[in-house]
């Protein structure tokens, strides 16, 4: 007799996806249905998002097929027209059980209208690790951004619900946890004595007995003095940290309307290294934004030596639609692909020698599917010469043979 069909959920795009997955995946009971949890960051991510349904209309015909996430609420009547599309539901509804429940073929509300997080937190758990979400939707209008559109304002989980979730995944077995967020930092601010995401992480170390605690992307001129000492001086808390820096060119910066400088970029970074000097610097970077010219593109360029990035994550600049960006003058396609190419191996080498410089280290390494690699306290990807359970930590001292370099 064959199995009954299963729910299944698509994520695409960021670790806030991943955790509003799960609690999708739980809304679904055992209906046949296919979720697309669908991603716009970029147009490419968009075009991602389409292949995604279409290859799921294919592998599961009579499947009902439904689209959801930042895409889908920023252009639902594109998602809505395409034939293999049966529902589009919002990120404004996607964590509702009233939402999937309803027969509507079309459930998308205005999320500038949206101003509470959803009162159950989402928390995914894959068979290493929990993503828990604290914060949703940002108030910042960078100028390329389309994410405040799909996502609304900026909101946040209280505390207690916070460290009830963090508890339930220490209570799963699980030994790290990513707090997840759309504007991470910005945790807070609209919650009773405006908490900062540095009393956050305090208040979940002292609660819980949690091993590990890693932070998704921040932005850097929002850590506060608490988080800074505790990213420094705790070691439950990861020596890993992902800035949104962009660009490493003070005219690019304040076209993009960020909120730092080259310099305040390059002072936190030394500031960081000299507190806790393991500490392993991820950054986002744009290639090609709008009026870049081959001196800016350097500036950014030679960003990786100076801030030590070494989990970089690079993209050429995408046009939104409905942005300031996509109304300043283009960079041609080709001259921000070629950028993004030199942005990847300037940190492709970076990255190559940080992993070089760790042989001979020991590393506590969090155990991943298939068991046998995992990630360190600095996030460097380990390979290891036999099968640990998933989930575990593991002590190696690392030899070449260990190191995942490109």
């Amino acid at each position: 007799m064959s199995s009954l069909p299963q729910p299944e959920v698509i994520s695409l795009g960021c670790r806030l996806n991943i955790a509003e997955s799960e609690t999708i995946r739980g809304l679904l009971g055992g209906r046949d249905v296919v979720v697309v949890n669908s991603c716009a960051v970029t147009n490419a991510a968009v075009k991602q998002t389409r292949a995604a349904i279409r290859r799921a209309r294919r592998a599961r015909p009579g499947a009902m097929l439904a689209v959801t996430g930042c895409a889908a609420q920023i252009d639902p009547a594109s998602f809505a027209a395409m034939p293999e599309v049966d529902r589009v539901i919002g990120n404004s509804d996607k964590l509702s059980p009233d939402a999937w429940a309803a027969p509507d073929a079309l459930i998308v509300r205005d999320m500038a209208r949206v101003t509470e997080i959803a009162p159950h937190l989402a928390m995914a758990c894959d068979q290493s690790r929990a993503f828990v979400e604290v914060q949703n939707g940002c108030d910042h209008r960078c100028t390329f951004c389309a994410i405040p559109f799909g996502r609304g304002p900026s909101r946040s989980a209280p505390a207690g619900a916070v460290i009830a979730a963090v508890e339930a995944a220490v209570a799963a077995g699980k030994n790290e946890v990513v707090l997840t967020g759309v504007d991470l930092t910005s945790y807070g601010h609209d919650l009773p004595g405006s908490p900062t995401l540095g009393s956050l992480v305090e208040r979940i170390l002292a609660r819980t007995a949690l091993p590990r605690l890693r932070l998704s992307s921040i932005d850097a001129p929002e850590i506060d003095d608490l988080l800074f000492a505790l990213l420094t001086r705790e070691q439950r808390v990861m020596p890993h940290l992902h800035l949104s820096l962009q660009a490493g060119d003070d005219m690019i910066l304040k076209r993009m309307k960020r909120r730092h400088t080259r310099a305040d970029a390059v002072r936190l970074v030394e500031r960081l290294k000299a507190a806790r000097p393991e500490i392993a610097i991820g950054a986002d970077l744009i290639a090609g934004f709008p009026t870049e010219d081959a001196a800016m593109a350097a500036n950014s360029l030679a960003l990786i030596d100076d801030c030590d990035i070494v989990h970089a994550h690079i993209f050429p600049y995408s046009p939104r639609a409905g942005t300031p960006a996509a109304r300043m003058p283009q960079v041609a396609l080709d001259v921000r692909r070629e950028r993004a190419a030199r942005l990847r191996e300037g940190a492709a080498r970076r990255k190559a020698a940080w992993m070089r410089s760790l042989i001979g280290t020991a590393q506590q390494v969090l155990i991943e599917a298939p068991g046998n690699r995992g990630h360190a306290a600095n996030f460097a990807d380990i390979r290891l010469d036999r099968v640990y359970p998933k989930g575990s930590i593991v002590s190696v001292t690392i030899t070449p043979d260990n190191l995942s370099i490109a």
